[in-house]
């Protein structure tokens, strides 16, 4: 079980794009994110399936957009493409 399934059940429950403030994300993370999401875009790289932040909002069928300056970060909808 990963600290961040709770981000990604709140995602799967949304549609469209998604904003929130980190703190907002923060919130939803047992003891909350880690210094490093708040200093450095690389922790919100998205497909990285070593690191379960990337899994949890890719596993709800998002990409993660962080604007550091700003505090925020936008959960895109994955573009799916069916064959």
């Amino acid at each position: 079980m990963s600290k961040y399934n709770a981000l990604r059940d709140h995602l799967r429950h949304r549609t469209g794009e998604v904003r929130h403030t980190l703190k907002e994300v923060s919130d939803l993370v047992p003891g909350g994110l880690p210094s490093s999401a708040y200093r450095y875009e690389a922790w919100w790289a998205n497909g990285d399936p070593s690191h379960p932040q990337s899994r949890s909002w890719g596993d709800a069928g998002f990409t993660a957009h962080p604007d550091l300056a700003r505090g925020t970060v936008r959960f895109v909808p994955e573009q799916r493409t069916s064959w």
